[in-house]
């Protein structure tokens, strides 16, 4: 979509990405046998799916989630691509399952402000672990927030964020977008091993 859309045409439409999103997932959790309700929201210009359960969630539901979130990512994808197929358009929808994304979020919320105070302490890069998009895009969003800088390094499993107490050559503040090429980590870089302990 080439032209600018108004907001309610936005809506609209991301309104649309979650109800067809809910369908598929509905029929997925009657296939499976699995309880769940499926909640649908619009967070930061994209639709936004959690299927969530009463009380303790279901066992059989949690292998949904996988390890480290590794069965969601693919059942995130799986929906993309059933949104994409009735729509025609490139869908960046979100899906949690019992909350855990929303956990995943603070644990890496409190992560990135443990750096971020580290390299405003020691004016230095530091290198955050390796991360899903998901992740990153969490630890970019804070490091702005916060005013520093941050862009992502590395390949496949070992895409990172470089938190950057300036901007380095061809980097502005408002950097925080994932790009298909590793970028240049500048030195000194301070790592999560090699950072000073906390006083």
């Amino acid at each position: 979509m080439t032209q600018e859309m108004s907001r309610e045409e936005l809506v609209a439409r991301l309104d649309k990405e979650g109800d067809i999103a809910a369908d598929y997932l509905e029929e997925l959790l009657d296939i499976a046998d699995l309880d769940g309700d499926i909640e649908i929201s619009v967070e930061a210009d994209r639709a936004s799916l959690a299927i969530v359960t009463e009380g303790q969630a279901d066992r059989r539901l949690k292998r949904l989630i996988g390890r480290d979130g590794e069965v969601l990512e693919a059942l995130q994808d799986l929906t993309r691509l059933a949104v994409q197929s009735s729509t025609g358009d490139r869908s960046r929808l979100m899906l949690d399952i019992a909350g855990f994304r929303a956990q995943r979020r603070q644990d890496i919320a409190l992560e990135t402000q443990e750096a971020i105070d580290i390299v405003k302490e020691t004016k230095k890069a530091f290198a955050l672990k390796p991360m899903n998009p998901f992740e990153r895009k969490v630890v970019h969003d804070l490091a702005a927030s916060c005013g520093i800088y941050s862009d992502s390094s590395g390949v496949g499993d070992e895409r990172h964020v470089v938190l950057l107490p300036e901007p380095h050559a061809g980097a502005e503040a408002s950097d925080a977008v994932e790009t298909a090429d590793s970028a240049e980590t500048p030195d000194p870089v301070v790592t999560a091993e090699s950072a000073p302990s906390a006083e």
